[in-house]
């Protein structure tokens, strides 16, 4: 909160109440939307170290404002423009309005690895054989028996990707499908370090808490996830100003909000209070990744819609674990 005033307070002295209010709304929309963020991250935090948990909200900031919302953006404008790093950089600091087409230009790049993360997550959670308690009986049982079968997620986002490069338009076909799979190989690699990792902590320490390459694994999972929920947002933020201070600025204000309510969230043993609310942010992450695949095809709701529906699903989430508490 303190941190966040500070960012506002210099904003609004040093560029005025116009540039003041744009942080504000954009820190306010990043917090918002994010929500379904932070509630996946207080899953994974709470099995980490009180060392790591403190480096997720002091490195970790650092990644999540400078590396993911602004150096980050540069590298995918390099990948699509050919330009240079300097030239990207010069663009960013000095050229708002040029940086932001090339930005946009690189929009298919972005969804399509987003998306195809945010959704291969989002399945990895319901696909589970194992998996006892459901949200959406009908749908959530179904999606749980496809566990018995090896790999069937990974065959769901191939044929996704697949079906992606044969529907796109053919000017960005290859970008979307290598952007895909560049997606479920980072997913797929952070999952088996994650797991050869596990594996050998329970033989060897018998530990309730990660740390180490456990806890380091678990670290960069939670980057990834904020990396792929933050970038649909850094180019929507152009929508409101083409300022890469201010967007940095309300954007970087924001993720300190999201990871603040991540530790009130672990702290505050949330997820066990609500039995439903893992099961809602992971619908409302599907739901992020299908609209920003849905993008590819010039689909775009509302960043409002879009933000207010990720809400309804934790909200509808909160309401049904009440209800089932006080039903049993």
């Amino acid at each position: 909160m303190l941190t966040t005033l500070i960012i506002w307070s210099l904003t609004g002295i040093a560029l005025g109440l116009e540039a003041l209010f744009t942080v504000v709304i954009l820190t306010v929309l990043e917090a918002t939307f994010s929500a379904d963020n932070a509630i996946i991250n207080s899953k994974v935090l709470v099995v980490l170290s009180p060392l790591w948990q403190k480096l997720f909200m002091t490195v970790g900031i650092f990644i999540a404002v400078f590396l993911v919302r602004f150096l980050l953006p540069i590298a995918i404008v390099m990948i699509s423009s050919g330009l240079s790093a300097m030239s990207v950089l010069n663009l960013a600091l000095h050229d708002a309005h040029q940086y932001a087409i090339e930005l946009h230009k690189a929009e298919p790049l972005i969804s399509a690895f987003g998306g195809a993360f945010l959704l291969i997550t989002a399945l990895s959670y319901f696909i589970d054989y194992e998996k006892e308690t459901h949200w959406f009986t009908f749908l959530e049982k179904r999606l749980g028996k496809l566990g018995r079968y090896d790999n069937i997620t990974t065959f769901i986002m191939l044929v996704a990707s697949i079906l992606l490069y044969f529907t796109v338009g053919t000017e960005h076909q290859s970008v979307v499908l290598i952007a895909a799979i560049c997606a479920m190989a980072l997913h797929s690699g952070l999952e088996l370090l994650n797991a050869s990792f596990e594996k050998s902590g329970k033989k060897a320490l018998m530990i309730t808490k990660k740390v180490g390459a456990a806890a380091f694994a678990s670290f960069l999972y939670l980057e990834v996830l904020d990396a792929s929920f933050s970038l649909d947002g850094v180019v929507g933020a152009f929508a409101l100003t083409s300022n890469v201070v201010l967007i940095l600025a309300g954007l970087g204000a924001g993720a300190m909000w999201v990871r603040a309510m991540t530790i009130h969230l672990v702290r505050a043993r949330t997820l066990s209070k609500y039995q439903y609310l893992e099961h809602g942010a992971h619908w409302a992450i599907g739901f992020l990744g299908g609209v920003m695949l849905l993008k590819l095809y010039h689909i775009e709701p509302p960043d409002w819609a879009v933000g207010s529906l990720g809400v309804v699903f934790i909200a509808a989430a909160i309401w049904a674990s009440k209800k089932f508490v006080r039903s049993v």
